[in-house]
């Protein structure tokens, strides 16, 4: 049985969506490097764990929608530079809610993670990228011309 043209469409998808979510992963392990970096220095200079988080995200923040602009969405970054940085960063708050939240709880919560915030940075991190993913792409890097759609949405009328 032969496979025509407009049945490997949905496979066409399928595979494309499946490099794009492995591109955001990718640039997401990049993040949590300039996350926990960022972090421990901050803890160096004195910042502490709340203040650290908070900066060590915002690096975080800029160099995953920098790279995301890049190598992940790269067919779909229309905007200006600092609208769509701001709209990546505002999109990702609910990301970013999951994200301190879980590091918050686990730092003060536990002598285990207090003493190495990493673990809480990972933990966060891994339950936010869903959620963010799922926002940058519908919300921030949907392509031209098309509704918001996770899954590939129509074009507009």
């Amino acid at each position: 049985m032969s496979t025509t043209a407009s049945d490997t469409g949905p496979y066409r998808r399928a595979l494309s969506l499946l490099r794009q979510m492995s591109a955001f992963a990718a640039v997401g392990v990049v993040g949590f490097g300039v996350d926990a970096s960022v972090l421990y220095a901050g803890l160096a200079v004195g910042l502490g764990l709340n203040l650290g988080r908070v900066v060590s995200y915002l690096c975080a923040v800029t160099t995953t929608w920098a790279l995301n602009r890049r190598f992940t969405f790269s067919d779909r970054s229309t905007r200006g530079l600092f609208s769509q940085w701001g709209r990546f960063a505002v999109s990702q708050l609910s990301g970013a809610a999951v994200n301190l939240g879980a590091y918050y709880l686990l730092v003060h919560n536990s002598a285990v993670a207090a003493a190495h915030p990493v673990i809480g940075v990972a933990v966060g991190s891994l339950l936010g990228l869903t959620l963010n993913y799922a926002v940058a792409r519908v919300f921030v890097f949907r392509a031209p011309g098309r509704r918001p759609g996770l899954f590939g949405a129509a074009p507009r009328p």
